[in-house]
C-alpha cells in the first residue's frame, strides 16, 4: 500500500481462514475485503474478524454493525 491508503497496481486479494486469534492464509495476497463496507484491509492491518461467519471487518464499529444485522435477521 502506499500512504494514502491505496493499492498498487499488481496487488491482490487474500483468501484466509479466520481462527479464534489468528489467520490463516490459503491464498497469498496482500488484502481482505471488509464484509461490510467493502474496503480493503492490507493483512498487516487485518485486526476484527468472524470465526463464526468467516468474515473480515475493517474497524471495530464495521464488525458491531454486521453483528446487530445478524441479530435483527433472527427476530
Amino acid at each position: 500500500m502506499n500512504r494514502d491508503g491505496l493499492f498498487r497496481l499488481g496487488s491482490r486479494e487474500a483468501r484466509v481462514r479466520f481462527l479464534d486469534a489468528d489467520f490463516e492464509v490459503i491464498e497469498k495476497g496482500d488484502f481482505v475485503r471488509c464484509a461490510v463496507t467493502g474496503q480493503p484491509i492490507p493483512l498487516d492491518e487485518l485486526r476484527y474478524w468472524s470465526v463464526e461467519r468467516q468474515e473480515a471487518y475493517a474497524t471495530p464499529e464495521a464488525a458491531l454493525k454486521r453483528h446487530r444485522e445478524i441479530l435483527n435477521d433472527g427476530d
